[in-house]
Parts: structure tokens; C-alpha cells; sequence
């Protein structure tokens, strides 16, 4: 009994988004501008960049979304559900109507 609820507690957790959602690892906040300015810690500058970690079925047929796992995208935090795995370890799950832009290298 004791060595299956190891095997249990072994095994990895993971989220798929459903319907029209994707899975972001949000880029971290910066705390230096870009003239090289350190911001102190009372004000926070949010980002709203990430990268997709997962891509819903439902999104990965859609040729209107042409969208893939670890793209850059620009997102409206608004919708955003928080998913937290470990302490400060967020992923945000974020409907596909909240991205705003993906980056793309040419």
C-alpha cells in the first residue's frame, strides 16, 4: 500500500488548457528600465509577456490562432487564471481572445 502512493506522489503533474485557452509562464517583472534605471521594490512595472507552455486541442486545430507551444506572446492579464505548482512558481491559463500579438523572428 505505502510503495503505490509513492509511486503517486512520484509521478508529474500537469495542466492542459481547455476550449479556446492556452497555458503562459509569464516573463519575470522587470526591475530596471532600460536607460539602466533600478526601480525600487513599492513600484512594480507589470509585464504582460510570456511563454506558451501549453496550447489547448480545441486552439491547436484552429487556423485562426496560429499559435504554438513556446511562442512569445503579448497577453491582456485581465482573464488570466493563476495555477500555482510551487510556492512562486505561477502559470497563468488565458483564453485565446486575451492574446494580443505573438513575437516572431524573421
Amino acid at each position: 500500500m505505502a510503495d503505490r502512493a509513492q509511486q503517486q506522489k512520484s509521478k508529474l503533474e500537469t495542466v492542459e488548457p481547455l476550449g479556446n485557452r492556452v497555458l503562459i509562464r509569464k516573463d519575470e517583472d522587470k526591475k530596471v528600465t532600460k536607460g539602466g534605471i533600478e526601480l525600487p521594490d513599492s513600484i512594480e512595472i507589470p509585464t504582460i509577456t510570456g511563454r506558451i507552455v501549453a496550447v489547448s486541442a480545441q486552439v491547436e486545430h484552429d487556423d485562426d490562432f496560429p499559435i504554438r507551444q513556446y511562442d512569445r506572446v503579448l497577453f491582456n492579464p485581465k482573464n488570466a487564471i493563476p495555477v500555482e505548482f510551487d510556492p512562486g512558481n505561477y502559470l497563468y491559463v488565458v483564453p485565446v481572445d486575451d492574446l494580443v500579438a505573438v513575437f516572431r523572428k524573421k
